[in-house]
């Protein structure tokens, strides 16, 4: 693994980043222009850091599914899908090194799970393995503990108390639970504070916009045009955040905005105030013809590397047909849930995004920890040359700055950029 071998002289070289100005103010301008910092990992060889950047699993693409984490001093993690490294960048962006997780035994782990937050003390804690394993560790590399679960974990936060808190799922014979707990870290115990039920559905013709195909060797492949439709349950999970020494719980299918404090007891609930939004039977209509002369055009489709070429077309040929089914069953809207992402500043907002009704749109509402919570603001950013993707774990506050895993416009070789940027009022 490669490694970058660095020497702190004075401290006073490198810059307190702070705010500029009060991050409420800057969002009032109904139009946030994020500025790269052109100093910010200047003389990094992209290239080679986010080499990464062209891998596959399973003849896919999967080399844009990355993740940060930044910690308390700006220095940042990078975690990679299934490799078994990440890489560590210092607090002025530039490349240190790449670093593993070691066995208590002897040797690194393998298929590292993302990084999901830090803790105090710099220990970092990854996402659940296929055992339900959580790997905590500091940024050398040595394993301080794991923690086990038996279920599977959308998102994982770290809360003041040193504990952490989860959304998580499990797929039982006839239902699908979706949950929300709080585990302790120095005992493993869970205790769950919010949960929903929904039915868990079978066979390709149980829910419209759900397609699965079954190749001769026991592969499958699966897809979903509509928005918001799901064959396996809820389609937009709760999303959490922490401020203030409480626990936000948020609903995106209802609206609803639930506190707790940091020992899961319920404290209040609110109601985001915007409408809800549907996709009209014209739009459903559209999105369906799209998919359809999407794969029309597939004249070598590739869906699995281990089929052949006839049974790629084949499945081609089933969703297209399938599709064509559905196309005059259309008939009623389809809800929308109330926001697409939640991501918390460093101000300790959160900033709600809606659903973009075009590419590259990202407006998001602001909603302050005060007075029970109010909405105070809509706005959206604007970033030039820069791709942005609006995803807690592409982007992420710290000290009033953004840093973000974000694709260059028209750049040589890799795109692939870690960035950090200031946020400007646009009049």
């Amino acid at each position: 693994m490669k490694t970058l071998n660095i020497t702190l002289i004075f401290s006073f070289l490198f810059p307190v980043m702070v705010s500029a100005q009060n991050l409420l103010e800057t969002y009032k301008s109904e139009n946030v222009q994020l500025l790269a910092d052109s100093g910010f990992g200047q003389d990094v060889n992209w290239d080679k850091v986010f080499e990464t950047y062209h891998d596959t699993l399973y003849g896919r693409w999967r080399g844009n599914d990355k993740s940060l984490t930044v910690l308390p001093d700006g220095s940042v993690i990078v975690s990679h899908t299934y490799r078994d490294f990440y890489t560590r960048f210092d607090a002025n962006g530039r490349f240190v090194e790449e670093f593993g997780v070691k066995r208590p035994g002897g040797g690194h782990y393998r298929s590292l799970r993302h990084v999901q937050g830090v803790l105090p003390n710099n220990v970092l804690f990854s996402g659940l393995d296929n055992m339900g394993n959580m790997l905590c560790f500091d940024v050398q590399g040595n394993l301080v503990k794991t923690l086990k679960m038996d279920y599977m974990a959308r998102q994982i936060i770290a809360l003041p108390n040193n504990n952490l808190a989860l959304v998580g799922r499990v797929l039982w014979s006839d239902r699908v639970r979706e949950f929300v707990a709080i585990i302790d870290y120095e005992t493993n115990e869970e205790k769950i504070i919010w949960d929903h039920f929904d039915p868990r559905r079978f066979g390709s013709g149980t829910l419209r916009f759900n397609y699965t195909y079954s190749f001769k060797n026991g592969g499958i492949i699966s897809c979903t045009t509509m928005p918001f439709k799901r064959a396996l349950g809820l389609s937009q999970p709760p999303q959490i955040a922490s401020i203030e020494n409480k626990l936000v719980v948020t609903i995106p299918s209802s609206g609803e905005i639930r506190k707790y404090d940091l020992q899961g007891n319920f404290l209040s609930s609110k109601k985001i105030t915007w409408s809800k939004g549907y996709i009209s039977v014209e739009e459903q209509r559209e999105i369906q013809e799209k998919a359809i002369a999407r794969h029309r055009a597939m004249s070598n489709p590739d869906f699995a590397a281990f089929a052949s070429e006839a049974e790629n077309i084949a499945a081609r040929d089933y969703f297209i047909r399938e599709m064509e089914k559905d196309l005059p069953r259309i008939k009623d809207p389809i809800p929308m849930p109330y926001f697409a992402n939640l991501i918390k500043d460093s101000d300790g907002n959160l900033l709600f995004f809606e659903f973009p009704k075009e590419e590259g749109a990202n407006a998001f509402n602001v909603w302050v920890y005060k007075n029970g919570g109010e909405f105070i603001a809509r706005s959206s950013f604007t970033a030039e040359g820069y791709h942005l993707e609006i995803k807690p774990s592409k982007m992420v506050f710290h000290n009033g700055y953004i840093y973000a895993l974000v694709t260059k416009k028209d750049a040589r070789g890799i795109p692939l950029r870690l960035v950090r940027f200031k946020l400007e009022s646009r009049l």
